[in-house]
This record gives C-alpha cells, sequence and structure tokens, in this order.
C-alpha cells in the first residue's frame, strides 16, 4: 500500500501545477490523509472513466446522417433494385446499414420477413449500443458506497483514537471526522463524474435506435411500393383503379 501511495503521487506530480498553492499537491495529500478506502473509489474511477471513452467513441462511430443514407438506399432501390440497396448498406458501417441489411436479404420472402428481420436485428443491435453501461451504472452506485463505508470505519477508528487518548479533545474529534469524511466526498465526486458520461451516452444510445425505428419504417414503406412497381424516391404513382375511375 505504500508503494501504491508513492507511485500515485509520483504520477500525479508530474501533472502541471495549477494555483498559487498547487492544487495537485493538494490532491494528493487529500487522498492520502483519506486512507486505503480511496484507492477502491479510485479503480472505479479508472475503470468507469474507461467504460464511458470506450461507449463514448463507439457510438461516435456508429452515428451517421441517417436520412441521407436512407435516400441512398432509396435511390439504389430505383436503379438497381434490391440487390444494389444490399451493396450500399454492406459498404456502410453502423446499426442503421446493419439493420437495413438484415431486412433486404430476407426480401425475396415478402414484406413480413423483412419485419421480422429488421424487429430482431434491431435488437440485437440495440443491445450491441448498450454493452458496457450496466457495468458504468455499478461504478456509479458502488463509489459512493464505499465512499460512506470508509467513512463510517474511520468514524470508528476516530471514536477507538478518543477513547485510547480518555480526552475528548476537540481537535483530535474535528481531525477524525475530517479524515473519515474524504473517502464520501470522493466517493460522490466519482459518481458525478461517471454519471454525466452515463446520461450522455444513454441519450445518444436513444435518439440513435429512434432513428434506426423511423428509417426502418421508411425502408419497409419503400420495399413495399417497389412490389407494387412505383417509384421509391419519386411520387407514388396513381393506382389504375382510381385513375380509371376519373
Amino acid at each position: 500500500m505504500v508503494l501504491l501511495d508513492k507511485l500515485t503521487a509520483y504520477v500525479l506530480l508530474l501533472l502541471p501545477q495549477s494555483g498559487a498553492g498547487g492544487t495537485i499537491n493538494i490532491l494528493v495529500e487529500r487522498f492520502n490523509e483519506g486512507g486505503g478506502w480511496m484507492w477502491p473509489v479510485l479503480i472505479c474511477l479508472i475503470i468507469g472513466l474507461a467504460i464511458s471513452f470506450e461507449r463514448i467513441i463507439s457510438l461516435n462511430l456508429a452515428d451517421i446522417n441517417t436520412q441521407a443514407f436512407l435516400q441512398r438506399v432509396k435511390q439504389a432501390l430505383d436503379d438497381g433494385g434490391i440487390p444494389a440497396a444490399e451493396e450500399v448498406c454492406a459498404n456502410k458501417r453502423g446499426p442503421v446499414a446493419s439493420v437495413f441489411q438484415a431486412g433486404l436479404l430476407r426480401a425475396d420472402e415478402g414484406v413480413d420477413a423483412v419485419e421480422e428481420a429488421v424487429v430482431s436485428y434491431g435488437s440485437i443491435e440495440m443491445s450491441f449500443l448498450e454493452r458496457g453501461l450496466v457495468w458504468l451504472s455499478l461504478f456509479i452506485s458502488v463509489a459512493p458506497m464505499l465512499g460512506f463505508l470508509g467513512t463510517v470505519i474511520g468514524m470508528i477508528r476516530a471514536f477507538d483514537a478518543i477513547e485510547s487518548a480518555g480526552d475528548i479533545s476537540p481537535r483530535l474529534v474535528a481531525g477524525g471526522i475530517k479524515v473519515a469524511l474524504l473517502t464520501t466526498a470522493f466517493g460522490l465526486i466519482v459518481a458525478v463524474i461517471l454519471q454525466f458520461f452515463y446520461n450522455y451516452a444513454v441519450s445518444k444510445i436513444d435518439r440513435i435506435v429512434a432513428e434506426m425505428e423511423d428509417a426502418s419504417i421508411e425502408l419497409v414503406d419503400a420495399l413495399v411500393a417497389l412490389e407494387r412497381g412505383e417509384s421509391v424516391t419519386g411520387e407514388k404513382a396513381i393506382p389504375k383503379s382510381i385513375g380509371e375511375n376519373q
């Protein structure tokens, strides 16, 4: 534990100093004062940030201009039919393209089969988007709990020190309580930081899923129009029955 304390202090001291008193030095001092329970909270922060950064990068890569891609697929359906649309989807990354391709591969079985494929594969893609968020939520919950646990143990030690001293000294009591509360403060700070990343990821996933669902509905409508021999990108042709009545 002493070696880890020295290693952490060394790494933090390599960071740029800011402020007259040296903010990094103060953080190192407070971290060391918090005792051994600061380490589990720090581990929660490190792993939580790693998951957050991985999710942010993955979600940004999965996010595409859905409407522009949908228009390309529709144009491909008009120009070259389903094989051309499949090729467009195969050359595009992201969950929307994967769902489209899964539906187009079942196009020869009818529109109902396309809808089933889109729904099934959409659920799979949604689970991929949400991967890791359960662990991030776990660390958001665990970090404050570890901080509270460290505070309780610190308070017990503070009262043990008071009992051993045989004197209720304000300085002794205040010092023990201050050290004990550091773990709670650190745990809450970690939870707040990770909560921001969690909310960002959830909002990003909700938007991607909403766009994917809307685009999937338009894809099914386009396949229905293609099956009727109508233009996918242009205006729908007037049905013969209506034209004859006119």
